[in-house]
């Protein structure tokens, strides 16, 4: 036989079937588990993440099922289109469609993040990327495409291409699949079994699309004002084409669950069983794409497969790009133990679904299996309970003496480290008020999870340093402000100053009400662990495709612990848990706050501004002020540019924040170095 990814002239299927992995029933799902239909959500949170899991609670060894797949509507993704020989070949045709092309952006705001800098800067963003892992071409390529497949995810999920099919190893397995009766055939032949998510059926290029039927075309971007328009009008004929060649597959038995689009759903019911395959197409994932995927008409990260703007995006040509994803489901299955979800948040997700049927069936852990709604407050807060920090102040003469550097240092990880270490709050909170809520705040290691209503004293009436924010984003200067917080928050507060906080007694606070929770613990520790674990893995081969696919999985699935919508099928309705998002940001951010104070003892230095997790300074030469760990959670370099002449009179004659954001993204507009590993707001 011929080589991994050479190609296969005949469409034969090979004796008996694939093997799936020993741990394939993992993820089961008994037919009488109903699945929701499809809902359009709201835009406020820029994601229509409605898409749903398996039932982990209905999980059974004994089902030899395929798992609930991801309902149709999930997070909008975008990719550049690639170009293959087939594709420019396509293109030369009238009704060849011309994808968009991505417009790339100095400072680019990660694609599971919200920008939350009321200055009107973009945030800064954390941990550099050697630079030839950002900007590899065809001569040299990245390192990680040097990397080898591993066959964790074969059993799994198989690669289309034109040449042929092949496992993710890349094992060759077919010829072409040039029509819908043949994608049938295979399907049924390889008997994929699920991994934390519905077998996956990965279409690859334009040319595999074109012999399936699979064909679009929606203009150019030329001829829209904004890419939005251009995307919609993709999506709509996608789906309009795709409902009309998939009749093959409807008349053998198989049902599609929602609209197809960029992602076919694909259920079929076996007696009392549903299998389930997810058909998802490559050259159309930009089809799915709003502006929690592409600001500013940008191309940003869409899972697996990349990010164009960050270099990360398969390799242009066909087989390279086949072998590269088929590298990175066999990593992720090896790695996380679960295929990628059609998001990253719903591979964050699965992940925790994972544990928590390994933890129902040995008895042993946390198990969560409820949501974890905001009790009902009296005068809710606006926004977040928890709010990230986005503040800026203009540098002092002495801040400006003998400075050369601008650097920008942050928490590596914040939000996984948080995560990890946080013991979190779960059943059903009870209601104090008065002498018993201020009572249950007294513990031995701090205060109980829960949600207090406290009296956050003015600002200028504490002995706080003048060149720091506030303590707590509620607090204001000149006023008491009555407020709902964290007990993370809690705690905070009644830290010394040089902690970062404002040395606060409980009495001191006023505590007039409370949510306390039954139960607390680290029910996201074994969830941290695996993907600490695997970003290590990742770091240590130069693999910033699949570390930076990583962050984008934590920060995806901690940003719509938020948003009950984004978790309404009975089954998924334990992800919603707004008051951990809300104490793992209180963590970073009391964390960050306290490491401040530490630079200003040790170096004699304040920053100028921060944004959730990142501090800015302005440095002499040769000055460290990251910590020396490498844990996740430490502070490390982020960007560090020479400030020249014209940018230091820039800061020199700033007249307001406003005039010193501006100086720093000027400063910082050229540096390369640094990838999107901050936390951004989510």
């Amino acid at each position: 036989m011929s080589g991994p990814w050479e190609q296969i002239p005949l469409f034969a299927l090979p004796e008996g079937t694939l093997t799936a992995s020993p741990d394939s029933t993992d993820d089961v799902l008994p037919d009488d588990d109903v699945l929701p239909d499809d809902d359009v959500l709201p835009d406020d949170d820029a994601a229509s993440d409605d898409d749903v899991l398996p039932d982990d609670d209905a999980a059974s060894d004994d089902a030899g099922v395929f798992v609930a797949a991801d309902q149709a509507g999930s997070e909008p993704a975008v990719a550049a289109q690639r170009e293959s020989s087939e594709q420019r070949d396509a293109a030369e045709a009238d009704d060849a469609p011309t994808p968009p092309s991505p417009e790339v952006d100095s400072e680019e705001v990660d694609s599971d993040e919200v920008a939350d800098d009321e200055a009107g800067s973009v945030a800064v963003d954390g941990d550099a990327v050697d630079g030839d892992a950002v900007d590899g071409d065809a001569a040299d390529p990245p390192v990680w495409e040097a990397l080898p497949a591993g066959e964790d995810a074969d059993g799994h999920a198989l690669i289309v291409t034109a040449a042929g099919t092949y496992t993710p190893s890349g094992r060759e397995l077919t010829g072409p699949v040039d029509s819908v009766e043949k994608l049938d055939k295979l399907i049924r032949w390889a008997a994929l079994t699920p991994l934390g998510a519905p077998a996956q059926i990965w279409v690859v290029g334009q040319a595999a699309c074109e012999l399936l039927g699979w064909v679009i075309d929606p203009g150019s971007e030329d001829d829209v004002d904004d890419m939005e328009a251009l995307r919609n009008r993709a999506a709509q004929e996608l789906t309009a084409v795709l409902q009309a060649a998939l009749t093959p597959l409807l008349t053998a038995g198989w049902e599609l669950r929602g609209d197809p689009g960029h992602v076919v759903h694909l259920s079929r019911s076996i007696g009392n069983f549903t299998s389930m395959v997810d058909v998802v197409i490559e050259p159309y994932v930009w089809t799915y794409w709003n502006k929690d995927f592409g600001w500013h008409n940008r191309v940003g990260d869409m899972g697996i497969l990349g990010s164009p703007t960050a270099g990360t995006y398969l390799p242009d040509d066909d087989l390279p790009a086949a072998r590269e994803l088929g590298r990175r489901l066999a990593w992720c299955a090896k790695h996380l133990g679960v295929l990628p979800g059609p998001t990253p948040a719903r591979t964050g997700a699965a992940l925790v679904d994972k544990i928590k049927r390994e933890r129902t069936r040995s008895g042993k852990g946390i198990v969560v299996t409820t949501p974890g709604s905001v009790p009902p407050l009296d005068g809710p807060p606006r926004g977040d309970l928890e709010p990230a920090v986005g503040w800026t102040r203009v540098p002092a003469a002495d801040d400006l003496d003998n400075v050369h550097r601008l650097v920008s240092i942050d928490q590596r990880a914040a939000y996984l480290a948080s995560a990890g270490m946080l013991e979190f709050g779960y059943g059903q909170p009870t209601h104090l008020t008065g002498g018993a809520a201020a009572a249950a705040a007294v513990g031995e290691k701090g205060a109980p999870f829960g949600l207090w209503r406290i009296t956050l004293p003015p600002g200028q009436t504490l002995s706080l340093p003048d060149k720091l924010p506030l303590p707590h984003p509620h607090m204001l200067a000149d006023q008491p402000v009555q407020t709902w917080v964290t007990s993370v928050s809690l705690d905070g507060l009644c830290s010394p100053v040089a902690d970062g906080g404002i040395g606060a007694e409980l009495d001191d606070l006023d505590i007039t009400e409370a949510w306390v929770y039954p139960q607390q613990g680290r029910a996201l520790d074994k969830w941290a662990k695996i993907l600490r674990e695997a970003r290590k893995a990742a770091v240590d081969t130069d693999d910033a495709a699949t570390k930076r696919f990583l962050g984008t999985c934590y920060k995806g699935y901690i940003g719509r612990m938020v948003n009950p919508d984004m978790w309404t099928a009975k089954q998924m309705q334990h992800h919603h848990q707004p008051l951990w998002r809300a104490s793992i940001i209180a963590h970073c951010r009391w964390r960050g706050r306290r490491v401040a104070m530490r630079i200003a003892r040790e170096h004699n230095r304040w920053p100028v501004r921060t944004v959730t997790d990142s501090w800015v300074y302005l440095l002499p030469s040769g000055e460290d002020i990251a910590d020396p760990s490498e844990a996740l959670g430490k502070m490390s370099v982020e960007k560090d540019v020479v400030l020249t002449d014209t940018l230091l009179s820039a800061f020199t004659s700033a007249q307001d924040v406003h005039d010193v954001n501006l100086t720093i993204r000027a400063a910082f507009a050229d540096d390369e170095s640094a990838a999107d590993e901050g936390e951004g707001a989510l």
